[in-house]
């Protein structure tokens, strides 16, 4: 008899439905599972087995062979357990085939028979749904995260038992009921009004969270350019709840999704070391996974001492600064992580970190210096649309008090970018995501700014992908005063942030 029941596996962030056949024949009793498994796939034979004895059910001395389709597809992780299992249960005879139709089992089991969690829950439920599924059975404790999906029925099962129970109508699995999402009321971890002094670095931020620019902070050690960093999240706009399940399914197939807050409320901020690879910062590996890059979609990446991180790790985030996507191809298919996030980035101006230091003198050879600088090439530079130096402060500018705090900023940035989804007509784009069409035609100026933009471009030699980048950023700073045009006071003060990148 052959029995089908369907699972799921993830291609990226991309759910792909598997259907797991099972076939019981007359021969020499064994189970072998087919279909392109890897080592964690083929390791099912032993805990499927043991579950269903666990379970009370029976294995016959038969010939059962399991096939995962589609065949040329490769398969990798324990997520399969459950579905194999309901599947020789079916098609043993132990579960009417009929009770499992229409339905997605996911999940790993343990020898005793009960639940594991398994990666990528959220996006092979939002799949099964949008197929048309009525319902899916899936662990205890992917139970929240795969009940954030409207429009099927998500039965939680905490082992083998219970679920073969309601296959034969003894008990009903309860089914989880999609709860609200409260509002995020969390203080920020550091408040802008905690930041002494710094009036221009803290103005580069404000204006980069309203517009979704990438910022670069320069200067000596010990300013406060990672402090500076840590508190953008708190001036950011909450999360929406579309974002909110785009972050979460991130998380979710990256295995890093919280089982206490499946829901994601608040934007990611991810700060990796310098020595990371570039697989963990963009994304790879043999089975590719999110990179940091993915990580902090919706968020900000903050890059501490850039010209530390290795050139070649720098160099692969040029193209998904541009696209906003990662896309890593394999021979059999190619995968996209999105990374929509703001990147902040920080360096000193030489090794010691002390060159142009009024107060400390620069114990750098001027060779050191200049090999230091290139490590950060110039590509890489021009992709930060701010470049802000964060200068030593005297004691008694660290006194000075009554900064504005990060709520009363935030609520200048939401408004700025009100005026943008009303411009775009879409609650997901910003000013830094403008194409060209879009730049000539919500970025015009007047002749006074034209002309303060050209003599920029012919003396600083900008690029074009510079010139847009300052015509954005003058876009941002008119949406923060609320004015309908870029002036010239506008575009000269998004060149006034382009001007420490050219003479660094």
């Amino acid at each position: 008899m052959i029995a089908s029941v369907e699972s799921s596996t993830l291609l990226g962030l991309r759910a792909v439905p598997i259907s797991v056949e099972v076939d019981v024949s007359s021969g020499l009793p064994g189970l072998s599972i087919v279909g392109l498994p890897d080592k964690a796939v083929g390791e099912s034979r032993e805990r499927v087995r043991s579950a269903i004895r666990a379970a009370g059910m029976q294995l016959p001395p038969k010939r059962i062979t399991v096939n995962l389709g589609p065949a040329d597809l490769r398969k990798e992780g324990a997520g399969f357990d459950l579905a194999i299992a309901v599947a020789i249960l079916a098609a043993t005879g132990q579960v009417a085939p009929e009770s499992v139709g229409d339905t997605l089992f996911l999940g790993e089991l343990s020898l005793g028979g009960s639940l594991r969690p398994v990666r990528g829950t959220l996006s092979a439920v939002a799949d099964a749904a949008a197929r048309g599924r009525k319902s899916a059975v899936v662990p205890a404790a992917n139970g929240e995260e795969a009940a954030l999906v409207p429009d099927i029925t998500v039965l939680p099962a905490a082992d083998l038992v219970h679920l073969i129970d309601h296959l034969r109508g003894e008990r009903t699995l309860p089914p989880k009921r999609r709860a609200e999402p409260a509002a995020d009321s969390a203080a920020p971890a550091i408040d802008f009004a905690d930041v002494r002094g710094q009036g221009s670095a803290k103005r580069s931020l404000q204006i980069a969270a309203a517009g979704g620019h990438n910022v670069l902070f320069t200067g000596p050690p010990g300013t406060g350019k990672t402090l500076l960093a840590r508190a953008m999240p708190g001036i950011l706009p909450p999360l929406r709840y579309a974002e909110s399940l785009e972050v979460t399914a991130i998380y979710s197939a990256a295995g890093l999704l919280s089982q206490d807050e499946p829901l994601a409320r608040q934007r990611p901020f991810r700060a990796p070391h310098h020595s990371i690879s570039q697989a963990g910062l963009i994304g790879g590996g043999s089975v590719p996974r999110p990179g940091e890059l993915t990580l902090a979609h919706r968020g900000v990446l903050f890059l501490d001492e850039l010209p530390e991180f290795p050139r070649s790790v720098l160099e692969a985030i040029r193209g998904p600064l541009e696209d906003r996507v990662v896309r890593i191809s394999r021979a059999q298919h190619t995968i996209e992580f999105p990374t929509d996030c703001m990147v902040l980035g920080s360096l000193n101006p030489c090794p010691c970190g002390f060159a142009d230091d009024p107060v400390r003198p620069c114990s750098c050879s001027p060779v050191a210096v200049e090999q230091y600088r290139r490590r950060v090439s110039g590509p890489i530079r021009d992709r930060f649309d701010l470049t802000v130096e964060v200068p030593r402060l005297s004691y008694a500018e660290m006194q000075v008090g009554d900064a504005e705090p990060s709520a009363s900023l935030q609520r200048l940035v939401m408004a700025a970018q009100l005026a943008q989804r009303e411009r775009f007509g879409s609650e997901l784009k910003t000013n830094a995501t403008m194409g060209l069409r879009e730049v000539e035609r919500y970025c015009a100026v007047d002749k006074a700014a034209s002309r303060l933009l050209a003599e920029a471009v012919d003396r600083w030699q900008l690029s074009i992908r510079a010139t847009h980048r300052v015509l954005r950023v003058g876009r941002t700073i008119a949406d923060l005063e609320g004015a309908t045009s870029v002036s010239d006071d506008h575009v000269a003060e998004a060149l006034q942030y382009r001007a420490a990148s050219v003479t660094a």
